[in-house]
């Protein structure tokens, strides 16, 4: 048997473990944030505001860390890191935050938590709301006992909803098994094997040299990694004839590194063109605010068309900008 004075010690020290512990959370870069205040309204959860003309996380209890908010910055200044802080405390947000601004922030909350898969903080949510005596917004949520998960009617609208509610476009559950079009499609491209356009390795952007042979006097295709898994004919559609190097601005870590390779490729390997290739979600713009910076640092100009493709493999549109 511990004494008194040890058990209390011992407890002391384990709500301490507790009460800080390693998680992902939005971090800002404070030299790229313009104070804009585009990030706000995509944080329900109200961890952030524009204090002294730059956007600052004011608490990381009200932080969920799955970066609903980096899409809509335009300078890329936010991203998700891990570190150590404070828990989550989701009933806590639904107490000082949502509910006091309405049920549509509630539903966006709501739809937030269930996009990203969250069962447990969504658990927490539907339970404060039953505790308050107030109404679940959507109905198409089932109940709490059910685990928490949306309701096929909702899933099954597909990407058209893609920006609609506040949870993250990028992480929103959609299942297209059963679309006749992409399953016709899918049986076509396993009869007919396709040849690779790939050039080069290797792709992934933190690995690639600026300076290699293959970028020398290239056309560059710089796409978001989830590009050529929604296109179907991505290498006769993208990267026949162009040197390439993938990213992912919202799960990439040190993007500092990204912004001076491409300065090095327009300035020292004299790439002839850029094509951004993105997903529709807001957290794949950040590509496109990584080349524009690149480009401000760069002493040559090169022209730089932007493609942005659909949660189903569609081309949205296709710009030089």
């Amino acid at each position: 048997m511990f004494s008194p004075q040890y058990e209390q010690v011992w407890k002391n020290s384990e709500n301490i473990n507790k009460a800080i512990m390693k998680r992902q959370i939005i971090t800002i870069d404070e030299k790229k944030c313009t104070g804009c205040g585009d990030c706000i309204p995509a944080c329900p959860e109200g961890a952030l505001q524009v204090i002294d003309g730059k956007a600052r996380l004011i608490s990381d209890l009200f932080c969920d860390g799955l970066g609903a908010c980096i899409g809509h910055c335009p300078t890329g200044a936010m991203k998700v890191v891990t570190r150590e802080a404070e828990p989550y405390d989701e009933k806590r947000v639904m107490h000082e935050s949502i509910t006091k601004a309405g049920p549509n922030v509630i539903a966006a909350h709501l739809r937030h938590l269930a996009d990203h898969g969250q069962e447990q903080y969504l658990r927490e949510a539907l339970e404060y709301l039953e505790e308050q005596g107030m109404p679940n917004p959507l109905e198409e949520m089932v109940p709490v006992g059910a685990a928490a998960e949306p309701h096929r009617a909702h899933a099954s609208h597909g990407h058209q909803h893609a920006h609609a509610g506040g949870g993250c476009p990028g992480s929103r559950m959609m299942d297209f098994s059963t679309n006749g079009k992409n399953a016709s499609q899918a049986e076509q491209s396993v009869a007919v094997p396709a040849h690779s356009a790939l050039r080069q390795w290797p792709v992934q952007l933190h690995l690639v040299s600026p300076i290699a042979p293959y970028f020398q006097g290239s056309d560059l295709l710089l796409a978001a990694d989830c590009t050529a898994f929604a296109v179907g004919n991505f290498h006769g559609a993208f990267m026949k004839g162009k040197s390439l190097a993938i990213a992912c601005p919202k799960l990439d870590s040190n993007m500092e590194v990204y912004v001076e390779k491409l300065t090095a490729m327009i300035d020292m390997a004299k790439i002839n063109t850029i094509t951004v290739a993105i997903m529709e979600v807001p957290c794949c713009w950040g590509l496109v605010s990584m080349v524009t910076e690149a480009l401000g640092k760069a002493s040559r100009k090169v022209p730089v068309k932007k493609v942005v493709v659909g949660v189903q493999g569609d081309i949205l549109s296709e710009e030089w900008i």
